[in-house]
């Protein structure tokens, strides 16, 4: 078949390109390409899809971006607009763009979702960047179980002659840190895998991969620029709110028999987002959100709020990689947030004391109070104090977030933890809830 010309493409009053295939005109959009349930798309069906992509000049889709209000999706928040800016601007040496799907937290799926149903999508979003930042390498950065579907993807797009920039894999190791911005680089450049560099060290815009300015950027806010490219800023500001335009991608877990990636409208509230009633409510006993990286919020706070950044820090908490993990009330919370820091310890980096020494102390703390709380002194008063000893004194954020995980759990399950200390521990015969990998290292991690 002859490549696709951009016959499908027209001229906005701006001078750039936009699609004339029609936007989806619901809350789904990036899911809005998904097909048969585990099948990746091909190359015809994304064009016949979504068309082409336009053939913006230069930097112009930098202005576009900035007034779409993109924001990333993959953990910090952070403008996507400037973000691609600080790259185009780092140097005179030509830039890297990351496409970075190594899902490090073990209960987020939506990464697996667009890189195995939508691997075009994502690459398109990964062209556009490295067009728009003026590089001309593009690295994929995702675990094993998804090479065979980007390399598929890729081997259609070179038969073409689409894409031009070189398009290389580079398979994340199965850790926690693996998808960290400097992790990211480490592995890339085969200095120590999934290991990020020290906090206050040149950021990576600026000298990254081969000590050139590097772009690391979440395949879900790869596929938002992609669909942006093509229908534009105001198509994509039409949802959600002024501050926190678009869609999200959650991967929730414990709403259904099995976890789900949807795909909700920023700014409604998590209860209307995700259906859930008064009753409904009373089954839970509280929210993470955000995954191990993020917090944890009762259910009254977490159903009323706002699916906005804002709202989730307002909390301690954070939208971050998506994950909405609803706790079952059957299941013994402590035992969970044990379990949870016990594997956060093992997947530490090593390089530091707060990560060596500081998460060890915090994790055997959060194993006592959840099976042997007559063995902690102190009680659970006790525990905030050992987080603040981690808390910025790390070489890399991974002991904040471990601290900002303990730190809520114990606002939220306050009472839980009266009741630990007051009559024992939990003998709840409940399976574990929140997934830890078989790959977990620490020692004696329940």
């Amino acid at each position: 078949m002859a490549p696709r010309s951009l016959s499908s493409a027209s001229r906005s009053q701006d001078g750039s390109a936009r699609s004339t295939v029609p936007p989806p005109p619901g809350a789904e959009r990036l899911l809005a390409g998904v097909g048969a349930p585990g099948a990746a798309m091909s190359l015809d069906a994304h064009l016949d899809r979504w068309g082409p992509l336009p053939p913006w000049k230069g930097a112009a889709f930098l202005d576009e971006l900035d007034r779409s209000g993109l924001r990333g999706h993959g953990g910090a928040w952070f403008p996507v607009g400037t973000k691609w800016r600080s790259v185009e601007r780092a140097g005179m040496r030509s830039p890297v763009v990351v496409a970075n799907g190594a899902e490090g937290e073990p209960a987020s799926g939506k990464d697996r979702v667009l890189i195995q149903q939508l691997p075009h999508l994502v690459l398109d979003g990964a062209v556009l960047a490295a067009t728009s930042v003026g590089a001309g390498q593009v690295f994929v950065h995702v675990h094993t179980h998804a090479v065979p579907a980007v390399t598929r993807a890729i081997e259609e797009r070179r038969r073409r002659n689409l894409d031009p920039c070189a398009i290389d894999i580079v398979v994340a190791p199965d850790r926690f840190l693996a998808g960290q911005e400097t992790a990211v680089v480490s592995t890339i450049v085969g200095r120590k895998p999934a290991t990020p560099t020290f906090v206050g060290l040149r950021p990576i815009r600026e000298q990254g991969v081969g000590g050139r300015p590097t772009l690391v950027q979440n395949v879900e806010s790869l596929a938002h620029a992609a669909l942006i490219a093509r229908f534009g800023a105001e198509w994509f500001r039409r949802i959600g709110t002024p501050e926190s335009p678009g869609t999200v991608l959650l991967t929730v877990v414990g709403r259904w028999a099995e976890p789900q990636v949807v795909e909700a409208r920023l700014g409604v509230p998590l209860g209307e987002t995700l259906g859930l009633s008064t009753d409904d409510a009373r089954s839970i006993q509280g929210v993470l959100l955000g995954g191990y990286g993020g917090g944890w919020i009762t259910t009254r706070e977490a159903l009323a709020m706002p699916l906005t950044e804002e709202a989730a820090r307002q909390y301690g908490s954070s939208i971050g990689c998506g994950v909405v993990a609803l706790l079952p009330s059957e299941v013994c919370a402590l035992s969970e947030v044990s379990r949870v820091v016990s594997y956060l310890e093992g997947e530490g980096a090593g390089q530091c004391g707060p990560c060596v020494n500081g998460l060890a102390v915090l994790a055997n703390a959060m194993e006592q109070l959840a099976f042997r709380p007559s063995a902690l002194r102190g009680g659970a008063a006790a525990i905030p104090t050992l987080c603040g000893l981690v808390e910025g004194r790390g070489a890399c954020r991974h002991p904040d977030g471990v601290a900002r995980f303990v730190r809520s759990a114990l606002r939220v399950y306050e009472d839980h933890a009266a009741l630990h200390l007051k009559r024992g521990p939990c003998r709840s015969p409940a399976p574990p809830f929140l997934p830890i990998p078989r790959t977990a290292r620490r020692k004696g991690a329940r």
